[in-house]
């Protein structure tokens, strides 16, 4: 064994350390969609004199996460998302509207002088207070001069400017008196320059005599007046309450009282906040997802490894010990990066344990045609020309992943995150394990003695097949364009006739799934929700005994009144066991920035295919990608299935899948290309090349439709629809590569003539004994 091998092999073991070591000590951070909980995203709003900027954001984030502290939400998440959004994950709570309520107020607390009735427009007001000493904690928020509200008993009176603001408050606390008869009331202690001006706003409201309205002091809560009272006759004018404390009063419960001390204590938020999205998943629903993937996983993983054995014998099991490798290196990655692991990226993660095989596969396909020139000399070669077409299909997805994390948002991005690692994993899998454990397996002398065990000594059935046949696919490739244009125009009428079931993730509106004790009829749940009250709502079923609503946005007691509708034609309970609220506003921005992302990503795909092969390869491809997105969203249109997050994950992946099928053929035109004579027409490089990455293709294609077969009967409802996308999509694209791209790829170099960057070498003998 040489130097090189060796430490080649001391490092792939480091790195499999490294990676079994994350794998067993870390835990995984799951999404609230697999371990159940509620996610709310705020929006901050400027005002009049604060503007919602990434510093008066993150300054709400504090606010924010004292408030949850005080909720005692377990591992509560609060972060903030661009400039001015904060995405607060409360694992656990299935009941956010209290929890909701508590966070987003707003709680601008502020203490105004009373200057008088509303009605009483002659009425004398008192002198403004006297500016605080110490500004920074007691300085307005609101400039309004005078505002109007209601007291308690519904009377209203005309305020004077704030006095001093929440953030002159020290702390807060809810008591009960039953001696007095205050019930329970709330205990504020200023601090600072909020005791000073407190002094002087009672100070100047003792000044007035008893019994005019004017004595009174407004203690104001989101524009709301919580508490007005009058001002002791002990208290003396110019003095006022000396002590730095007072009490709010207004026949609190228990929890009122607890929630508004948890506010008032929290202190003000800088800005307002809007609730632009809301989702809440039950636990059950998460851990059956977990399951359902993991069974998928298994049976599906299985199976491949079972194919790849089947195929390439001790060279498939070096694949499936990789393969071993990619699962563990990429899940520690996940863990290492503190990265969130949703539904579907859990789903694209199972998913990726089979498209690994591709670089397996390409290497063992390319070995085989180089085993004339002996085992350790064929996995050399194997590796040498099978890496181009690694590298470059690798690179062009890492460009869609990049460019999707910057400049999408949402799902889309975590997307990108899960996506490149996922593709760098495999790239250490392909190119480090398996070179590593090839190299030890073929130095092994039993394996020299029989090298038929190795499933490399010679072409497989796949390729012998084609040899026989002589097939010239190029020939007929007007045809194959033609029958590409027809599945297309198919999509297209799917999409303008039936068209497209956009979820709440883009159009914004409110998303509610129920389990009920006993099935109920599909029909007779629409009536239910239609006698409800919402004639309009998309009532579905999504399991044996699951329904799924989808309304306009609606309130929590909106929702309770479809809740009961369900339960009464059920005859049983009915348990909400998923909520989602998506702005209207929120969903445009992410279907805008997904498109922008895709948009980009494509370009940059292009450009790099251009630049490292023709610009007639990266318009083929792209356009074959096009073609097979666009199969698959009209399939989606045709079935009316819902266009939602996850269908997008499994649209992203389709991409992904589809311009790396085209690489890889396009390497090897490319190659092929580079070694004919200038006199061999172009459609005769690209039959040869499309002919010789068949094996390929076919035996990847396999390795993915296990897994994704696995997901479609095994996955459940929340993955059936991915597993159904990705398994048109894989079919699309895998037959789109070779039958789209590149006959498209025949046409433009007909029309318009090139060479790849390059000399002609010696003639190369191709796959069916032909020498070109």
């Amino acid at each position: 064994m040489t130097r090189a091998i060796l430490a080649r092999a001391v490092f792939a073991c480091a790195v499999v350390a490294v990676s079994v070591y994350l794998t067993v000590t870390a835990t995984p951070r799951l999404g609230l969609d697999l371990r159940g909980g509620t996610q709310i995203v705020l929006e901050t709003k400027n005002t009049s004199t604060t503007k919602a900027d990434a510093e008066a954001t993150d300054r709400t984030v504090e606010v924010l996460r004292r408030r949850i502290d005080a909720l005692g939400v377990t591992e509560p998440t609060i972060t903030r998302s661009g400039e001015n959004r904060i995405i607060v994950e409360l694992p656990g709570v299935q009941d956010p509207a209290e929890a909701a309520a508590v966070i987003g107020r707003t709680a601008q607390l502020t203490v105004r002088p009373v200057l008088g009735h509303a009605e009483d427009a002659t009425a004398p007001s008192p002198p403004p207070p006297s500016p605080p000493s110490d500004p920074p904690s007691s300085t307005p928020s609101d400039p309004a001069s005078e505002v109007t509200l209601t007291d308690d008993s519904g009377v209203p009176l005309r305020l004077g400017p704030p006095a001093l603001t929440g953030e002159g408050i020290a702390d807060a606390a809810a008591s009960f008196d039953a001696t007095s008869g205050l019930g329970w009331f709330v205990t504020v202690d200023f601090r600072g320059s909020g005791e000073k001006a407190w002094e002087t706003v009672t100070g100047r409201a003792a000044c007035s005599p008893a019994g005019d309205p004017t004595r009174r002091v407004a203690i104001v809560l989101d524009q709301e007046i919580v508490s007005a009272p009058q001002v002791g006759e002990d208290v003396r004018c110019d003095v006022g309450i000396v002590g730095g404390s007072t009490q709010i009063t207004g026949s609190f419960s228990k929890a009122e009282a607890n929630d508004l001390a948890l506010l008032v204590k929290a202190g003000a938020l800088p800005v307002p906040v809007e609730t632009v999205e809301q989702r809440t998943v039950g636990p059950t629903l998460g851990a059956a997802a977990i399951r359902a993937s993991a069974e998928a996983a298994v049976i599906g993983v299985a199976l491949t490894v079972g194919f790849l054995l089947l195929v390439y014998r001790l060279s498939g099991l070096v694949a499936a010990v990789a393969l071993a490798g990619y699962g563990a290196l990429s899940y520690g990655a996940l863990t290492a990066l503190g990265a969130t692991l949703t539904l579907p990226g859990l789903a694209g993660f199972v998913l990726a344990i089979g498209m690994a095989i591709d670089g397996c596969v390409l290497i063992f396909e390319r070995s085989r045609e180089e085993v004339s020139r002996g085992l350790p000399a064929a996995v050399s070669g194997g590796f040498r020309h099978a890496l181009s077409a690694i590298a470059d299909s690798n690179v062009t997805t890492l460009l869609a992943a990049g460019l999707l994390f910057f400049l999408a948002s949402g799902p889309v991005r975590g997307f990108g995150v899960t996506l490149s690692i996922g593709v760098l994993a495999s790239m250490v899998s392909a190119l480090l394990f398996t070179r590593v454990l090839m190299e030890v397996l073929v130095a092994l002398p039993w394996v020299r003695r029989h090298p038929a065990w190795t499933g490399l000594a010679g072409p497989g059935r796949v390729q012998r097949w084609i040899t026989g046949r002589n097939l010239d696919l190029m020939r007929r490739r007007k045809v194959f364009l033609a029958g590409s244009a027809v599945l297309v125009v198919v999509a297209l009428a799917g999409i303008g006739l039936r068209g497209l079931n956009l979820g709440v993730e883009f159009t914004g509106g409110r998303l509610m799934e129920y389990t009920t004790a006993s099935p109920i009829a599909i029909g007779d749940a629409r009536q239910a929700v239609a006698d409800a009250g919402f004639p309009r709502a998309v009532v579905v079923e999504s399991g044996d005994s699951d329904v799924s609503v989808r309304t306009e946005r609606i309130s929590d007691d909106e929702e309770q009144r479809i809740r009961n509708a369900l339960t009464e034609a059920s005859g049983g309970a009915v348990e909400r066991i998923r909520d989602e609220q998506i702005g209207p506003s929120l969903g445009s921005e992410l279907r805008t920035k997904a498109l922008i992302g895709l948009a980009v990503a494509l370009v940059a795909q292009a450009a790099y295919l251009a630049l490292r092969f023709r610009w007639t390869f990266a318009v083929s491809s792209v356009v074959a990608m096009l073609h097979d997105v666009l199969i698959v969203v009209g399939l989606f249109a045709w079935l009316g299935k819902s266009l939602d997050g996850v269908f997008l994950a499994a649209l992203l992946t389709v991409i992904g899948y589809s311009v790396n099928d085209s690489v890889v053929i396009f390497d090897r035109v490319r190659e092929r290309w580079r070694g004919a004579n200038r006199a061999t027409p172009f459609a005769n490089v690209a039959n040869e090349a499309v002919l010789q990455t068949v094996p390929r293709t076919v035996n990847t294609g396999l390795g993915a439709l296990f897994i994704l077969t696995a997901l479609a009967v095994l996955g459940g409802d929340s993955l059936t629809d991915f597993a159904i996308a990705l398994l048109a999509g894989v079919l699309v694209g895998t037959a789109s590569s070779a039958l789209t791209a590149t006959p498209l790829a025949v046409v433009l170099e007909n029309r318009w003539p090139g060479r790849v960057r390059g000399t002609a070498k010696s003639p190369v003998r191709v796959g069916n004994g032909a020498v070109v």
